[in-house]
């Protein structure tokens, strides 16, 4: 018997100094573990900080519906699935159109970026209520379209802690961060000698309004007069001795004058 209880006791102590080493094992790896949540938990912080809000300029067509657009961690766009989504949901977003980043969604392998609202069509759970005023068949508030779209950055494995200089690389083949006024620079149906003319910042006869604002931005004064029996508008850019004077003719430029 008394073997028996020594047998016992002998096991016990084994437990326990299993258990002990066990809970030494964990405290010893839960600084690591710690570390490496409160990282990635900064770098969900930062990319909120310095995105959420963020306005950029579309590069490329995108579509509607949830999916979006799909850019690997190298900066290219999925172009195929990208074409396919368009033909299946439509456009929502054109090139040149500015765009927000509304929200971030994060996931192991991938970030989502919801660009004004994203790409899902619906209600509010008070849009779904049927109201019966008594005269026949109750009246239901429609589902809200989206206008909207998303861009998905996806990384082989985990997703790595990320500066915001680097995201806004990543997402360079869609979404152009340096405009931040409405621009026609992707445009497809912009000549090719008015996107250089955007690009130098600076601005050339023939160039409509909304050129002009992407390259030099708005003017510091707009001065309307009639020249010859015609309503012209100039938009005068700097001060003296420099000044660029911009004379359209309705949406037209037809002279650019430096001083």
């Amino acid at each position: 018997m008394r073997g028996f209880c020594s047998w016992i006791n002998e096991c016990a102590a084994g437990f326990w100094l299993r258990c002990l080493a066990g809970v030494c094992l964990t405290l010893a790896l839960a600084p690591s573990v710690l570390a490496k949540d409160q990282s990635q938990l900064d770098t969900h912080i930062r990319l909120i900080r310095g995105l959420v809000r963020e306005v950029g300029v579309s590069k490329v067509p995108l579509p509607r519906g949830k999916k979006g657009v799909r850019v690997d961690s190298k900066g290219t766009l999925d172009k195929a699935a990208a074409d396919s989504q368009l033909s299946a949901h439509g456009m929502a977003i054109k090139p040149g159109m500015p765009v927000e980043i509304t929200k971030i969604i994060f996931k192991s392998k991938e970030i989502v970026f919801e660009l004004n609202g994203g790409g899902r069509s619906g209600s509010k759970w008070y849009q779904r209520i049927e109201v019966d005023m008594g005269a026949g068949a109750p009246i239901a508030r429609p589902s809200v379209p989206a206008y909207g779209s998303s861009v998905t950055l996806a990384f082989p494995g985990k997703v790595p802690n990320l500066s915001v200089d680097q995201v806004k690389e990543a997402l360079g083949s869609v979404l152009d961060f340096t405009h931040h006024s409405p621009t026609t620079q992707y445009s497809p149906d912009v000549p090719p000698k008015f996107k250089e003319a955007i690009k130098n910042h600076q601005v050339i006869v023939g160039m409509d309004r909304d050129a002009v604002l992407s390259s030099k931005g708005p003017p510091d004064r707009k001065v309307r007069e009639e020249r010859d029996g015609v309503e012209q508008e100039d938009w005068i850019y700097g001060s003296p001795p420099h000044v660029l004077f911009v004379t359209f003719d309705g949406d037209s430029v037809i002279k650019v004058h430096q001083n």
